[in-house]
């Protein structure tokens, strides 16, 4: 019998390269897992069962013929977010608007995870076509956080989180927008990576915002994430937001110190804005860098409450501006949180909007700026720690929840949520690591020897 809640996926993939278990045990592990959980949990939309397992049979004749097995993912289970196509199979965005859609072709994220060997599972629960960050989704019900089941799992990749944290997936692929891979993974008490703008492709991902939208990984610790992100990232010549950057090496696994690494703490007011516990947690977290080797100096960060204005004022836009037929013809099919932001959106002038993508550039600018005198910025991923489901409605909590995260889908820049303790509740505490455009390998480096150093990735939620 396979323990799935003590494997990772880089131990998975280990143990399968030595064929101490086999693709198909360890997926039919999987869904046994996600038969007793997923019923309290609902992290999973569709569950693909008959799929998997065909996949995995054929990955285990294969593995024993030494056949592929060199492959990165190969054997692997995962599951994606419902806004991630996967050929022949349904792609709803959590919403009654797409309820009879069927993908024809992969997503480019799912070809390169073909590619790499990986197995498709399901597809995760969401907020409803990713305009939000609770995932209390009125059409499939509300995903639930498994540190404590009356609480949200946050979104829009709510589903990706929870089913991450709870074992149900040995990793998965998320969107972010204004914070929707690293919300969850942080109210979730797991590790999401956003990778700058342009370097994971979206082709074949449902989107929210075309100016916005990032594609990245969550996992239970940042080896597993980078091991991922490495699958994904790379240039698609058939998405125009595509950036043919070349990404540098892998991080060493064995460098566990940061001598001279230069990190600013955000301690200005805009940050420091939150629970007392996440503010002590994330200086807490500070110390550990110090005494990791690094320099860190406290300092205002600049304009990040005018970036997740325009952040905000975008995103609606956007989607406004994809969904418009649908907020014509058929608007009793969204649920009433994303009507109301829909037409919010629609109401946005032109005149704002060009002032907001003007406003963009200057931030990108000045925010790259920054990152010329320092090499990291912490901050808190959220203010608070994972709200009851039955509390302030998924409007507000989306204004408390962004804060801190939509700045940077504004400037594109990648970051990191690792988590980095607990309340006095018991809910998990997230770390926002941000750095320059096209960093992401010594961001994951950063977050890596800091993950080992404190090791609250360890802990595991009582399911």
């Amino acid at each position: 019998m396979v323990d799935i809640n003590q494997l990772s996926l880089k131990s998975a993939i280990t143990a399968i390269t030595k064929r101490e278990i086999s693709p198909i045990d360890l997926t039919k592990a999987m869904l046994e897992q996600i038969a007793q959980h997923n019923p309290q949990l609902n992290c999973y939309l569709n569950i693909y069962s008959e799929f998997a397992l065909k996949q995995a049979q054929a990955k285990t004749i294969a593995l024993a013929k030494k056949d592929q097995a060199h492959r990165p993912l190969f054997g692997i289970p995962l599951g994606l977010k419902d806004l991630i196509a996967i050929r022949g199979f349904p792609l709803r965005a959590g919403s009654r608007i797409w309820q009879d859609n069927i993908s024809a072709e992969d997503a480019f994220v799912v070809k390169k995870l073909r590619r790499a060997g990986a197995i498709f599972i399901g597809h995760h629960n969401m907020h409803e076509i990713a305009l939000g960050v609770t995932t209390v989704n009125p059409h499939y019900g509300a995903c639930h956080n498994p540190w404590n089941l009356e609480r949200i799992s946050g979104g829009s990749s709510g589903g990706s989180a929870v089913a991450v944290a709870s074992g149900l997936s040995l990793g998965a692929l998320g969107t972010d927008t204004g914070g929707s891979i690293r919300i969850p993974a942080s109210l979730c008490g797991v590790v999401g990576l956003k990778p700058t703008f342009g370097r994971v492709s979206v082709r074949g991902v449902l989107p929210l915002s075309w100016n916005l939208d990032h594609v990245g990984p969550l996992a239970r610790c940042v080896e597993d994430a980078a091991i991922l992100y490495q699958v994904i990232a790379g240039y698609d010549d058939r998405d125009p937001y595509s950036a043919h950057i070349t990404s540098q090496r892998l991080f060493d696994p064995d460098l566990l110190s940061l001598p001279g690494i230069k990190i600013a703490l955000a301690s200005d007011p805009f940050f420091t804005d939150a629970d007392p516990e996440i503010v002590q947690a994330v200086r807490r977290a500070a110390l550990s860098f110090e005494n990791l080797g690094a320099i860190v100096e406290e300092c205002e960060f600049p304009d990040a409450l005018l970036a997740a204005q325009t952040n905000s004022l975008m995103v609606i836009s956007d989607a406004a501006a994809i969904y418009e037929q649908d907020l014509k013809t058929q608007p009793d099919l969204f649920g009433e949180d994303i009507l109301q932001r829909l037409r919010k959106g629609a109401m946005v002038t032109s005149s704002q909007y060009i002032h907001a993508r003007h406003t963009q550039n200057l931030l990108r600018k000045r925010f790259n700026e920054f990152f010329g005198d320092y090499d990291f910025l912490i901050t808190p991923t959220t203010p608070i720690t994972a709200p009851l489901i039955q509390g302030e409605d998924a409007l507000e909590q989306a204004k408390n929840l962004t804060r801190f995260t939509a700045p940077f889908n504004l400037s594109g820049l990648p970051a990191i949520t690792i988590p980095c303790g607990f309340d006095s509740q018991g809910l998990p505490i997230g770390l926002q690591i941000v750095t320059k455009a096209w960093n992401e390998e010594r961001l994951l480096q950063v977050a890596y020897i800091y993950e080992q150093s404190a090791g609250w990735w360890k802990m595991q939620p009582p399911l």
